[in-house]
């Protein structure tokens, strides 16, 4: 059952989105549009906001 949980909570939207940014700054990044630099910079600011807000609200 907690596998269930855990599964029903990764299909919010702000996982959702979360996602989505770090795949499309990826794909930039691999078709050299955006240097890797920028795409680290972006996908840590998400990840670090994503995992924060999903910390915050356990506590």
């Amino acid at each position: 059952m907690e596998f269930l949980k855990n599964l029903a909570a990764l299909i919010k939207v702000k996982t959702i989105v979360t996602m989505a940014v770090m795949a499309v700054f990826v794909i930039l990044a691999l078709r050299g549009s955006i240097t890797a630099d920028n795409v680290m910079i972006i996908t840590s600011t998400v990840v670090a906001f994503y995992f924060g807000t999903v910390a915050e609200k356990k506590i």
